[in-house]
């Protein structure tokens, strides 16, 4: 992944399966009487899975009952959002992460039966992420960078005694993957630039590095088995997309156990190497193969065509199966899989019943002609009451990274604007992930170049609908997203008539300059990417909006949050002051209490109702 993922047929009609029909208009606050849901992870007896849920405005701890489906919320927090990470194994206690108004700075919690909770990594300005439970389950791995703000150190405490033991001193810039079950080998990775790094194993008795990397690739670990004879991971080496690897701990030899023509996102074995699941992105969208390593054969799963699985947990027994389920037309949902019986229990209804899903719009993906000729893939959803008679708006959706991906699956955003008769073309331009390596690279130190003129192209094939009002086009993106809508509102002024930037750099001096340390690991490949903001600082000055406010004609909207660690909140100061100076229109919400991305329900809200007035006002009025 890129970037800000730490800060997701040629020119041809596509036919829609959906008829034209005038739906119910909705409001924001029923979009967001929506829950957003995510974790699933089962209780020690198996009979509840722990989750995270904003069903209380904002992310605290919820309990499903797997038989009777009946959720129950376990905290109850009115400022940060917590994140269920497990149930402490043998117990009713769960860990928990949280962190201080969007500074990103989590800690890892315990939560006991009627107790309050402790911080276990209290450090003030300690970052911290859970790794794993320990083979015996009598505690667990942990990264921290409390030793030295730039590094992330891998620790291993004992629940019962509650102390830390540094287990990996990180001098060498590298970066965690995973631990054996003996907990003698880790592996590490190193990078070498957002879409080249090496593996590593290091062992811990012997202190051995050993480079399993062969070649500039992408690689990323995915676990060992049971008794630690083979250690796997994901590599695009020598092949176009990524495939799963085998590394033979005992005779040093890699074969390849799975690829195909997209992208192997995870892989991982359950608790007791009886089933391998393997996660593909397919086109924008999640496909799943679960394997019976016993018998060789695929578990057969009920149809799910149209859906995203987003996520997938095996308990421990390996008799049931969480799955975290999306669609275009419905936030993630949550089921249980029985292996035995085939059974699929649905555990959640996230979307608000007021709702009608025929009412919302279906993903659909297409594909269109850049500037040179190459096919740029693209997430499009048109709404119900565009026709040849009533044209509608568009807009051009920019989405996160530099290296992220549009994908099919729910935006409350995208789902309201299309409600309201928008027309939204979600592009993956060059530089995105999930179409290849070469794609993925494309963009590299061309920023606001190449991959700008993907999204004109974007908007030029917006206009070669029918039903689409060819004047009234505009653009909207968030972190890297952000940019390109500043991008384009300031290098081509005369292509979009209004632009939305949500979180979005402005300039590229300052926000490389101010990293958070704890990125320190990704710091020169990020460089290698985007430039280096000494050596490079002409060309970054000269793809920064801020540099250029002046040449901005067009109407903008920015949002900000102001503990935001990426995108500090004076750069969106000075853009708006720029803006104004210039007399352009602009709008400027700012969030006291989010960080980089909304987490409060209540500020979406209120975020995204001024978006829709603020295009209604530009896209909408009548000449």
């Amino acid at each position: 992944m890129k970037y800000f993922v730490y800060l997701m047929a040629f020119l041809s009609l596509p036919v829609f399966a959906q008829q034209n029909h005038e739906p119910e208009d909705y409001t924001i606050e029923q979009f967001y009487e929506n829950t957003r849901i995510g974790g699933g992870y089962f209780s020690p007896d198996e009979d509840k899975l722990l989750v995270s849920s904003d069903k209380s405005g904002i992310f605290n701890l919820f309990e499903i009952d797997i038989s009777s489906e009946e959720m129950q919320q376990i905290t109850s927090s009115e400022e940060d959002s917590y994140f269920a990470i497990d149930y402490v194994p043998n117990s009713e206690s769960i860990l928990y992460s949280a962190d201080k108004g969007g500074n990103e700075i989590n800690h890892i919690y315990l939560l006991e039966p009627n107790e309050n909770p402790t911080d276990l990594t209290p450090g003030e300005n300690e970052k911290a992420q859970f790794a794993g439970w320990n083979n015996e389950k009598t505690g667990f791995y942990y990264l921290s960078n409390k030793r030295n703000p730039q590094f992330f150190d891998l620790y291993e405490m004992e629940m019962q005694s509650r102390e830390s033991e540094l287990i990996y001193k990180n001098e060498e810039n590298l970066s965690f993957e995973d631990i054996s079950h003996n907990g003698k080998l880790i592996a590490l990775t190193k990078s070498i630039t957002t879409s080249e790094n090496k593996l590593y194993l290091y062992n811990l008795e012997t202190e051995e590095m050993t480079e399993l990397s062969e070649e500039s690739a992408q690689y990323s670990a995915s676990g060992f088995d049971k008794n630690d004879e083979h250690f796997y991971y994901i590599t695009n080496a020598g092949r176009e997309f990524k495939s799963l690897i085998a590394y033979n701990l005992e005779t040093n030899q890699s074969s390849n156990l799975f690829e195909t023509n997209w992208d192997v996102m995870y892989s991982y074995l359950s608790e007791n190497d009886k089933y391998r699941v393997t996660g593909i992105n397919e086109d924008g969208k999640n496909s799943l193969i679960i394997e019976n390593t016993k018998t060789g054969e695929e578990v057969d799963l009920p149809d799910m065509e149209n859906e995203d699985i987003v996520a997938v947990n095996i308990s421990d027994s390996e008799e049931l199966m969480r799955l975290t389920i999306g669609t275009a037309k419905a936030p993630n949902n949550l089921y249980v899989y029985n292996f035995s019986s085939g059974e699929l229990k649905k555990l959640t209804n996230t979307l608000n019943p007021e709702i009608n899903p025929e009412d919302l719009v279906s993903a659909e993906v297409v594909r269109y002609e850049s500037f040179d000729g190459l096919e740029i893939p693209a997430i499009y959803y048109k709404p119900h009451q565009a026709t040849k008679d009533n044209k509608v708006p568009a807009l051009v959706w920019v989405h996160g990274g530099p290296g992220g991906q549009s994908r099919v699956g729910y935006s409350a955003l995208i789902q309201y604007l299309v409600n309201q008769g928008y027309a939204i073309l979600a592009v993956n331009n060059r530089g995105s992930s999930g179409y290849g390596k070469t794609f993925f690279k494309m963009d590299d130190k061309k920023h606001g170049e190449e991959d700008l003129k993907d999204c004109i192209w974007g908007k030029k094939w917006l206009q070669e609908q029918e039903y689409i009002d060819s004047e009234k086009i505009g653009i909207l993106g968030g972190s890297y997203g952000g940019y390109m809508t500043m991008a384009a509102m300031t290098f081509t002024p005369d292509e979009f008539e209004a632009g939305v930037n949500i979180f979005g750099v402005t300039n590229w001096l300052r926000t490389l300059k101010s990293i958070p340390p704890y990125w320190e690991a990704f710091r020169e490949a990020l460089y290698e990417e985007m430039g280096d903001p000494v050596k490079d600082s002409v060309a970054l000055y000269n793809k920064s909006p801020l540099f250029h406010a002046e040449q901005v004609k067009n109407p903008v909207m920015v949002l900000q949050g102001a503990n935001d660690p990426r995108v500090l909140q004076v750069e969106s100061d000075e853009i708006v002051a720029a803006l104004k100076e210039n007399n352009v229109p602009v709008e400027y919400v700012v969030f006291e209490d989010e960080g980089h991305g909304f987490i409060k329900k209540e500020n979406e809200i209120e975020g995204y109702r001024q978006i829709r007035q603020f295009l209604d006002k530009y896209l909408k009025e009548e000449e």
